[in-house]
This record gives structure tokens, sequence and C-alpha cells, in this order.
């Protein structure tokens, strides 16, 4: 059980718990003991926003932000990757002997490659079962027991957990979203390389996560941070070997973006996104790989690397768009993750104003968080932000926009002391 969950389970009567900025309420409701409890976020203005209080990830109760151990220190590299095996290793015989692979047979498209990979991979399912319960016989491998965690959730949890497993995405309005925007001059001009890599991706997406948005969007989340990253590392780098020294605070902003991405992610995890070990396994191996490319495309040229973030970035608006547009009502249905309504509604907001570089002096955006369907609007809009901080990367117009309103405030003022001083024009168009 998550920390969360645990607590609701164990607590009685009114509770008010402060964790670091946020405060939880956990309030008796329901029949049961156990369906009585609910757990409710507390934001600055004293307003009660009921949240989800089950965590439907393969890492619920640890490796999660807000949760117990957030922040520690950890153990060594040997030490953790002998520990991941281990439990990754069991979660792959449990996947084959227990045939989790099911489940994406029911919603794969009925196309010649689809029903090609099926065939492949049941015939490996079960030859891996057979030779996984030889050697169990055998005592070489220890005993597998199914996992039970999501047979202990109250009626009220699995119904949220229904309504999850029922969201749809439909690739094909995907696709005719972003042939819209293109046709309407939103489009991104990139290089064939960049346009065909990116079209890849796509199509593979498609094939492997057709009919399961959750699980798509924690592959795509787990994979979007690499390029931020990526970009810290060769800034760093550069900065290290003396070549450039200007890109401080490029990486601020880079830091502020990956920090978001990083709570997309964990969000997708809590609505069960990595539940799966083949999921896991290609969205981990993918990262890594996706990283080095990143790294290789910015040192031939950091605005190929953008350019290519941009196309994604606004692969994700369409991607989130349409999946709003499908499923309104469903979200609207479903309260928040904890760790999304802390994100967007707790007191310290620095690193979210950070990721914007787009918005007017004096203004701020403060997003609602009441439901599901509002932390998808607020993660849709998260995406517009990096597409416009991708495209000032690519274009090299980033520079007065690096302190966010302030910076473009800033900006306007100079811009206007410099016509007011006759100084020609495309000294001023420099400056903006």
């Amino acid at each position: 059980a998550t920390r969360e969950h645990a607590e609701l389970e164990s607590s009685t009567g009114l509770v008010q718990q402060t964790t670091d900025e946020q405060t939880l309420e956990l309030k008796n409701e329901g029949s049961t003991e156990k369906e009585k409890q609910e757990i409710a976020f507390i934001d600055d203005d004293g307003n009660r926003i009921p949240v989800m209080a089950a965590d439907y990830g393969f890492r619920s109760g640890s490796g999660r932000l807000y949760q117990d151990g957030y922040g520690s220190v950890p153990s060594s590299a040997t030490a953790l990757a002998l520990g991941n095996f281990k439990k990754e290793f069991m979660e792959l015989r449990k996947s084959v002997r227990f045939n989790e692979y099911k489940e994406l047979s029911s919603t794969m498209d009925p196309n010649p490659l689809s029903k090609a990979a099926l065939v492949v991979g049941s015939a490996l399912q079960s030859t891996l079962t057979k030779a996984d319960s030889w050697l169990e016989g055998r005592g070489v491998l220890g005993k597998v027991e199914q996992d039970t965690a999501r047979a202990s959730l109250t009626p009220k949890e699995r119904k949220v957990l229904e309504k999850l497993q029922a969201l749809r995405l439909d690739d094909r309005r995907v696709i005719a979203r972003e042939h819209k925007r293109e046709k309407e001059g939103r489009g991104v001009k990139a290089p064939w390389l960049i346009k065909g890599s990116y079209v890849f991706l796509c199509w593979v997406l498609d094939i492997l996560y057709a009919n399961r948005p959750i699980q798509r969007f924690w592959v795509l989340e787990t994979v979007a941070r690499m390029p931020y990253f990526a970009y810290i590392s060769m800034l760093h780098l550069y900065e290290s070997l003396g070549w450039w020294r200007a890109g401080a605070e490029l990486r601020r902003i880079h830091f502020a973006e990956e920090w978001n991405e990083l709570h997309h992610l964990q969000i997708m995890e809590t609505l069960g996104g990595d539940h799966l070990w083949i999921d896991r396994f290609f969205a981990e191996h993918a990262a890594v790989f996706y990283y080095w490319v990143i790294i290789l495309m910015f040192f031939a040229s950091p605005s190929a690397a953008y350019v290519f973030s941009e196309l994604v970035e606004n692969h994700a608006v369409d991607t989130y768009s349409e999946f709003l547009e499908e499923n309104k009502e469903v979200l609207q249905g479903i309260p928040p993750p904890l760790v999304a309504v802390t994100y967007y509604k707790s007191g310290d907001l620095y690193l979210f104003d950070a990721l914007h570089t787009e918005w007017e002096s004096g203004s701020i955006r403060r997003p609602e968080c009441n439901n599901l369907y509002d932390v998808f609007v607020n993660i849709r809009d998260d995406e517009l932000e990096h597409v416009a901080t991708m495209k000032a990367c690519a274009e090299n117009t980033i520079k007065p926009k690096m302190d966010g309103p302030k910076g473009l405030e800033e900006a306007k003022d100079q811009v206007t002391k410099l016509g007011t001083s006759n100084v020609n024009n495309k000294e001023a168009q420099e400056v903006i």
C-alpha cells in the first residue's frame, strides 16, 4: 500500500498532517472501516481538494515524490543495480507465468504487424513459462507467487481503476489534429533526418500502445525528461571545458522543465502507467538510448536537438488535447493524484514559475486541480510551455525570456529606449 493509503487504513476520526508544503486531511466516510477513509489536500487558501486515495503504480509506496523516503540519499550503484535486477527479474517471471500480456492482446489494433507480434509473443511466453516452471520445480529458481496488491483495493478504489482502464485514445485523430495544425502554419520545419526520426518514434508508439493511453503517456514522460537532462549535461560540460560560459540561465530553465516532466511521470505512475514489466523494460531502456542520441545531436547542432524536442512536445500537445476531448466526462469523475495537487497547488512554486518563458509581466499561471481532467489540462498546457521554450532555443531568441515575465518586460523597456535614442532598427531586433 502507498503511504497515503496506509495512513487512511490506520486513521480514525479526523486527522490532519502536514508534510513539507502540503496539508492532508483524512476523514471518515462510508460504511465499512476501509471505505470510511478519504484523503484531501488543503491548499494555501484553505480549499479542500479530495485526492486519489490509492496508488495504482508498480512503485506505489516507494520511489514516489512526497512519500516516505523522498529526498533520501541512495546507496551504492552496485547495491541499487543488484536490488533492482532481483526485483525486476521476479516481476519478469510473474509477467510470463501469469501471462500479463493477455491484456495487451485485447487492446492491439488488428493490423498485420500487430497480429504477427502477437503470434510471436504468445509463442515466446509459452516457451518461457515452461522453462520457468521446470527450473522452479528443480529448485534452481524460487517460487513465484501472483501479485495480490490490487486484490486489496476497496470497491471505490477498484471503480476508479476500472475508469482508468476504460480510457481510450484514437491515434488516427491525433494524426489528423497534427496535420490540421501544420496546415494552419503552426508546424515545425525540420531537416529530413530529424523529421524522419520523429515520424518513426510516433509510429512505434502507435503500434505498441494502441488503446493504452496511460501506459503510452508514462513511456512518453519517461523519455521526455531525457532531452532536458542532456541539454544540462552538455551545457555543464562546455562550461567545465571553458568552451561556453553563457549557458547558466539556460540550464536553470532546462532544470525547471525536467522537474516538470518528472511530475508528469509520477502522475502517470500513480495512474498505473508502469504496472506491467514489459512497459518498464521498454521505457527505461529507450530513455537511456534517447539520452545519448540527444547528447550526440546537441554536440553536432544544438539547434537540431531543440527542433527535435519541439516536434516531440508539439506531438504531446496534440495527443493530450485529443485525449481530453475523448475522455472528458470520465476524467472529470476521477479525483486528482496527490503528487499532481502538491505540484500545482503547494506554496513554493518557484520551479513551476521558472518553466514559463512566454508569460507577460505581472501575470502568473495558477491552474485548477480539482479532478483528473484538470490535471491533464495542466499537463497539456505545460507541454505548450515546452514547445514555446524549445522553439525559442532553436531560433536563438531565448535570451530575453530567461527570467520569465521579468525578462520580457526588461527586453521591451530596452527596445523602447533604443527606439528613442535613434538606434537603428536592426539593433533593436537583436535585443528582442
